[in-house]
């Protein structure tokens, strides 16, 4: 079930939105701290933003822009400023489409539909893997979290990694052994020690503190 966040200030509006696009069978939430957008943008995790322009305190411009500092998710602009220069700017500042109010629910649910299915279909996939904020980039071997971006070592890459792509599994120091064998010629038990520790350290001194778990005569895993 992909999951939808909201972020509009007129309750009737967020609350319509949220009721058919749950009859679709996708998981809806709403913001309803003005302030702390970006907060429960993090804690949700949502597969797609739904984005009014006229906002409280901040408008949705900026945190678009504060969005795309940390993930790709897809983000569609619904405004009544439908102009062109609204248009515009919302495309220039990572919106991915744009929907005019007053709108059809029936065009709300096909686009948000179809950017579901480019995004996430099978060979279609975004280039990330995020979890608890943190992003990591499958392209540039990157990862960031807040505003904060590392560029990670080729061990430390694959070790998080594979601990992304099977979250909430503890996974065993050989299956990461091998991943790692894939790009160099022996890594034995000691130096995955090495690695993990210094990864460690690195997530933490970035504020993950406690992000990989070890499971004792097991393996690792994120949680």
């Amino acid at each position: 079930m992909h999951k939808i966040l909201i972020i509009e200030d007129d309750l009737v509006i967020a609350k319509g939105l949220q009721n058919h696009l749950c009859q679709w069978g996708y998981q809806v939430d709403y913001v309803t701290d003005f302030k702390a957008v970006l907060t429960t943008f993090l804690e949700l995790e949502p597969q797609l933003v739904l984005l009014d322009i006229s906002l409280p305190f901040f408008n949705g411009y900026h945190w678009c822009s504060e969005i795309r500092k940390l993930s790709k998710v897809p983000i569609i602009f619904i405004s009544s400023m439908s102009d062109n220069i609204n248009i515009v700017m919302a495309v220039n500042m990572g919106g991915d489409d744009f929907i005019a109010k007053p709108f059809d629910l029936s065009v709300v649910v096909a686009k948000v539909q179809a950017l579901i299915r480019r995004t996430y279909s099978f060979g279609g996939q975004m280039n990330i893997i995020e979890q608890s904020g943190a992003v990591l980039n499958l392209s540039d071997t990157t990862l960031s979290y807040q505003n904060e971006k590392i560029e990670l070592t080729k061990n430390e890459f694959k070790i998080l990694q594979v601990l992304l792509e099977n979250v909430g599994k503890v996974i065993s120091r050989d299956t990461i052994m091998t991943r790692l064998w894939e790009s160099d010629s022996f890594i034995d038990d000691n130096t995955l020690t090495v690695n993990v520790a210094r990864l460690r350290k690195r997530l933490e001194e970035m504020g993950l503190c406690d992000f990989i778990k070890t499971k004792k005569g097991l393996g690792y895993m994120v949680a």
